[in-house]
């Protein structure tokens, strides 16, 4: 199966579904009266920090006083450098987190927002809609969301036409898309969907069956017969139906090859990611299109993101929540979809049509499938052992998505490593 890693370090791209990032100054830099510029650090690489910088730009000549020093941290290494540069009280005045906010959080590395939000008259649900709390820890708001858009199904039109299958929609279920995906699979030559060996894609089928991974109790449920059922189909779509590459499969059709490439050269019909798939694919010389995803018993799809989030070393927060709150209305937002980066997190941008028409689609495009999904975008659990979890997953899925098995055999053994992990 494709080694897919986080939104945060990707790329991910997926582009990846494909996952993705500049970051934002610190505000331990500077004067030490907290006048100087502030820095924010970010990950990615150069179309987030030419977006970035243009939205900074943007800031810079509404508030002519406050300056914003951009620092583009690479993917790989930007979790390491920001606890470094934390460490050492030298931490950035804005910084960008996703999925890992509350390994900052938990130890009082970065600083609550609510009130700051409450002073600037920053309502986060009428701007950002169900994301808006999406970065709390212990009933507060440690990240203003930046970037937000579910992930989405992408299906090319000339195969599905020449199946006779009709196009996805939300109300596609499990047993249509696999339905479909049959029909669409041609043995050894093409296959009907590109697989869900990422967290982002099976954890969705683990919510739509109405599991969970991490309960409301904090809980690890990571074995439930829901979740179990979710990683059990994901995995026999491989190596029982035959409609997903298997790790051999893909290896056979060249290097670095997953469900994004192979879209993208018509050998999978349908590949489910994010937004950052979009721009391999504005070339390419087939039609195709994107589709919120199908659902289960429940309707449920994971989202890809980021926010922004203040340093405890920022001698200023006032300012920085200023730029913050700035970067994150419209104006600002809509430079994010003009260079084609991402869903920007604010709704007013999601809903313009700048974003439903953008300007670089060469052709038309179903965008409204992102708010669409916002509707019913689950909340992962993010919690302070973010890294530990996944690696729990990581370390014990390898051979499970590369060669079949049980599920329940797996999510067994997870279930005791996540419990030793996750302590009251």
């Amino acid at each position: 199966m494709e080694n897919k890693i986080s939104r945060r370090t990707l790329v991910q791209a997926a582009a990846t579904a494909g996952v993705a990032v500049p970051v934002l100054a610190a505000c331990g830099g500077g004067d030490d009266d907290g006048t100087g510029p502030l820095k924010m650090v970010v990950w990615g690489g150069d179309l987030d920090k030419e977006t970035y910088q243009a939205r900074i730009d943007l800031f810079e000549k509404a508030n002519p006083d406050v300056k914003i020093e951009l620092q583009l941290i690479p993917s790989d290494q930007y979790e390491q450098k920001v606890q470094t540069m934390i460490a050492g009280g030298d931490g950035p005045d804005i910084m960008q987190v996703a999925e890992g906010v509350n390994t900052y959080s938990s130890k009082s590395q970065i600083l609550p927002l609510d009130d700051y939000a409450k002073d600037a008259g920053l309502d986060l649900e009428e701007r950002f809609g169900p994301v808006g709390t999406l970065y709390s820890y212990e009933d507060k708001v440690y990240a203003i969301p930046d970037r937000s858009g579910a992930m989405i199904v992408y299906y090319n039109k000339d195969l599905f036409d020449a199946a006779g299958v009709e196009y996805p929609t939300a109300e596609w279920t499990q047993e249509d898309a696999q339905a479909a995906m049959e029909k669409l699979t041609v043995a050894g030559t093409q296959w009907g969907y590109g697989g869900a060996g990422w967290w982002p894609q099976w954890w969705s089928f683990a919510y739509q069956n109405g599991g969970q991974i991490i309960d409301d109790g904090g809980q690890p449920t990571a074995n439930s017969p829901e979740v179990v059922a979710a990683l059990q189909w994901a995995n026999d779509l491989a190596h029982k139906d035959h409609v997903v590459p298997t790790a051999a499969e893909y290896a056979d059709m060249g290097p670095d090859m997953g469900g994004d490439p192979a879209f993208a050269a018509q050998k999978v019909a349908i590949n489910t990611t994010g937004f950052w798939a979009i721009g391999g694919l504005l070339e390419v010389d087939f039609n195709w299109d994107i589709a919120p995803l199908w659902r289960g018993a429940d309707q449920a799809v994971s989202a890809f993101g980021s926010g922004l989030a203040i340093s405890r070393d920022c001698k200023n927060p006032e300012r920085a929540f200023k730029a913050i709150e700035f970067l994150t209305n419209a104006d600002a937002q809509e430079v994010i979809i003009d260079k084609a980066q991402d869903v920007p997190a604010n709704l007013e941008v999601q809903q313009s049509d700048a974003f439903l028409t953008p300007s670089w689609a060469t052709t038309p495009l179903n965008m409204a499938a992102f708010g669409e999904s916002a509707d019913f975008i689950f909340r992962a659990p993010f919690i302070p052992q973010w890294n530990e979890m996944q690696a729990a997953f990581n370390d014990n899925l390898g051979t499970f998505w590369n060669e079949g098995g049980d599920a329940q055999t797996e999510l067994d053994k997870i279930q005791t490593q996540l419990e030793s992990i996750i302590t009251d």
